[in-house]
């Protein structure tokens, strides 16, 4: 197959084009380098059957020959991310998601949405399931990238119902692992980063909010899975393993054997009180569950994150 994956260079889209580059499929990768880096995808150019374009899927996307399946990952994914390009993060949750089902109908390309746990909002029902509409606040600070990812959900149903596209939508709940980037924000990279360099860990609130956390390379087999599904509604991708972001914080500290201190901060607005995946659905549909323990998924992303040159980082969300 070639394969179209935009936000290609990015962690979750870098990962991604390797898996597919393994199995033989031909692979276009797409970024605009806002938020991904070539370094990411260094390992694969020069490899017969990957490609690299630099290209904002804002933009019309003009890709010659043919395609069989779009992957459309192409947006900020962190808060710092996405409340730092605001209208880019809606932009390319609206336009963005047009063009690439734009070119998924001229090509009769499946198309796979990468959606996310953040348009279920601060959940009201818990754990998550795909039939929950979420708890969303539209004008909020995070509204930018949950609605941005609620209406590309909107815009790829009713591409799937008005023009016969074939389409895969995965909501993806927080995934961690090697090539996140140090600083953009979220628990699992702003931790590490900080115990390696002897920081303080912030933590926001008093550390009861919780979160579920997928390991990159379960989460790309579910991925993958889907794309070969007939599945044309959401589903829920993440670990349902729950714990507190306090327990993170002490967990990587052990991990590390840093002597820093936990330091309370400020919860921000709209934060998720909880968050932990319903995966019933992945495993009847798709045969599928995350198999990485926490521990050793943190220690594979410990042993990438000594490998980088830290610089300061901003508190975690």
């Amino acid at each position: 197959m070639r394969i179209l994956v935009t936000g290609g260079a990015g962690f979750l889209g870098s990962h991604l084009c390797e898996a597919l580059l393994a199995r033989g499929d031909e692979v276009v990768c797409m970024d605009n380098l806002l938020t991904g880096n070539e370094r990411n995808i260094a390992a694969l150019k020069g490899r017969p059957g990957f490609a690299f374009v630099l290209h904002d899927v804002t933009k019309v996307i003009d890709l010659p020959g043919s395609v069989d399946a779009i992957l459309h990952f192409a947006s900020p994914a962190s808060p710092f991310d996405y409340l730092e390009h605001k209208i880019h993060t809606l932009k390319v949750g609206s336009l963005g998601t047009h063009n690439a089902l734009g070119l998924a109908r001229a090509k009769g390309a499946r198309f796979l949405l990468a959606s996310t746990s953040e348009v279920y909002g601060d959940p009201l029902v818990h754990p998550q399931r795909e039939d929950y509409w979420g708890n969303v606040n539209p004008v909020g600070p995070r509204g930018v990238y949950d609605e941005a990812k609620r209406f590309a959900e909107a815009m790829t149903m009713a591409y799937h119902r008005f023009h016969g596209v074939e389409t895969r939508i995965v909501r993806i709940f927080n995934t961690y692992g090697p090539r996140m980037r140090p600083n953009d924000g979220r628990a699992v990279c702003t931790f590490l980063a900080q115990a390696l360099r002897g920081e303080d860990l912030t933590v926001f609130g008093d550390g009861s909010q919780t979160r579920s956390f997928c390991y990159v390379s379960d989460l790309v087999d579910g991925i993958l899975r889907l794309l070969a599904s007939p599945e044309p509604d959401p589903v829920n991708l993440g670990n349902p393993d729950e714990i507190p972001v306090l327990q993170l914080a002490r967990e990587i500290l052990e991990l590390t054997g840093a002597a820093s201190k936990i330091v309370l901060k400020p919860l921000p607005q709209d934060d998720p009180r909880q968050r932990r995946p319903d995966i019933s659905r992945a495993r009847s549909l798709l045969g599928w569950e995350p198999r990485v323990r926490r521990r050793e998924g943190l220690a594979r992303t410990l042993e990438y994150f000594r490998t980088l040159s830290l610089k300061p980082a901003s508190p975690a969300l």
